[in-house]
């Protein structure tokens, strides 16, 4: 794979300050696909200093200019789709075909709804006798994670370029490679120079510099609670503002009467997609006791059609996890599940291949919410199904846990569902298998983050307000 040999700041790739490398394997075959630098604290200061020499210019910028230019990334991220799915399949390991889709066309449509929210937003209103003006919060250190590697990226940038913010990005140390991909399409695209730096690093050193950054108006962190924890506790000291989007254990809830095959279906596919490295993933299944052991049957029968192949096969559906620690980790929690006493319907800790980070698709039944794999986020492609009594007991349940980002209700009619739905301490639930909205926003409850991405909700994260009385 094409790899850069430096650092992308003030329009131009420069070579880093240290002699540190980054392996990049893919997690398919265990190869090394090439290296990337170990950022420093010296390259996050030259990034952050041209993302600050760059923003009187870019927040100066009309927003139909930006909004053009923001369209212009969209273009060629359209044209270089192929590259981005290669390299995203060769780095994540999702398949070939999710990965074309999602990893790579979920980012391309919300690209085209920034453009045309730049184009269109009210940056100013008049109240009485004020102007409210919505104006850029400054410069935006953003740090990516590896499960969505392009979609994390777009869904931080795009929304910043429309507020005329300028921004310095610290992508995972997994997925280097479709950072740097990006930073092509940035120049390609005519983004003015230090408007976008790119500093690939670890989160320890290059992560924290860019956190703790006195030049540093904005955090915006996707990734674990733990981390988030940290990142927020870094920012708070220096009183500047953080946009968290952290774990997740959402609850997919089935209520009598809904339709048991579909949400059963439906769900395990929902925990199967990306290997189950999706943070709003609906790894609790919670089905009332009547209809319990049909509902064990059928997941049992659904996750059989996931078999772990390899992801460049056109028709693979389960790809390996990310790396070796991620593989360890998962495998760990499965074998907590067992020894708490959860019953296993399928997969295990066993490896289904003898080369690449591949985990066996797992289901439990018998789980009870007090268990660890009912309260901790596993981040693998892994199912817990939970009785219950009634909606009350399957609403104490799915509330049971310290995240609240995502969720779904199965109700025999809209009515029902909304009415439980509306219960839910959790910022986005999805209502008798509504599809995924790039323009509603995303985020969580309790310590699933703080803040909104997508949409104006998203586009709102990167604005301050001024008022102008008269």
């Amino acid at each position: 794979m094409k790899a850069h040999d430096g650092m992308y700041i003030a329009g131009e790739w420069r070579p880093a300050a240290g002699r540190d490398r980054i392996e990049v394997v893919n997690p398919a075959d265990e190869q090394v696909l090439g290296g990337v630098p170990a950022g420093t604290v010296e390259d996050v200061d030259a990034a952050v200093r041209a993302a600050r020499a760059a923003l009187p210019g870019w927040s100066a910028v009309p927003p139909a200019r930006r909004a053009a230019l923001i369209g212009a990334l969209r273009d060629v991220l359209v044209a270089r789709k192929a590259e981005f799915t290669e390299t995203i399949t060769a780095e994540l390991g999702a398949p070939v075909g999710f990965t074309e889709m999602v990893h790579v066309g979920a980012p391309i449509a919300v690209a085209s709804s920034f453009a045309e929210l730049a184009a269109s937003y009210a940056f100013e209103e008049r109240i009485g006798n004020s102007t409210v003006l919505l104006e850029p919060v400054g410069v935006v250190g953003a740090i990516t994670p590896w499960n969505y590697p392009l979609h994390q990226i777009v869904a931080k940038v795009a929304p910043a370029l429309a507020a005329g913010c300028t921004l310095v990005l610290k992508p995972a140390e997994d997925t280097p490679l479709t950072a740097q991909l990006f930073a092509e399409a940035v120049h390609e695209a005519g983004i003015p120079a230090g408007v976008f730096n790119l500093v690939t690093g670890t989160g320890p050193v290059a992560g924290q510099a860019l956190a703790a950054h006195e030049g540093v108006d904005l955090v915006s962190f996707t990734g674990s609670t733990a981390v988030g924890k940290r990142i927020g506790a870094v920012a708070g000291a220096a009183v500047k503002r953080v946009a968290l989007e952290l774990g997740g254990k959402s609850a997919n809830v089935i209520l009598p009467g809904a339709d048991l095959a579909k949400a059963v279906a439906t769900g395990v596919g929902h925990v199967m997609n990306n290997s189950g490295q999706s943070c709003n993933a609906l790894t609790r299944m919670l089905v009332h006791r009547d209809q319990y052991e049909e509902a064990v049957s059928l997941a049992a029968a659904a996750v059989a059609t996931y078999p772990c192949g390899d992801p460049r096969e056109p028709g693979t559906r389960l790809g390996p996890v990310v790396n070796a620690k991620q593989r360890d980790r998962v495998r760990g929690y499965i074998a907590k599940g067992i020894e708490e006493g959860a019953r296993l319907v399928a997969g295990g800790p066993d490896a289904p291949h003898d080369r690449g980070y591949y985990i066996a698709p797992t289901v439990f039944a018998d789980v009870t919410p007090e268990m660890t794999i009912a309260q901790e986020e596993i981040f693998g492609p892994v199912l817990s199904i939970l009785p219950y009594e009634d909606q009350d007991d399957a609403l104490r349940i799915a509330n049971s846990t310290v995240y609240g980002l995502g969720g779904a209700v199965w109700a025999a009619d809209e009515e029902t569902a909304v009415a439980f739905a509306r219960r839910m301490d959790t910022g986005q639930v999805d209502i008798n298998g509504g599809r995924f909205n790039l323009l509603a926003p995303f985020g969580g409850y309790k310590q699933s983050g703080v803040g909104r991405e997508l949409g104006r909700h998203g586009l709102a994260e990167y604005l301050q307000t001024k008022s102008l009385q008269f």
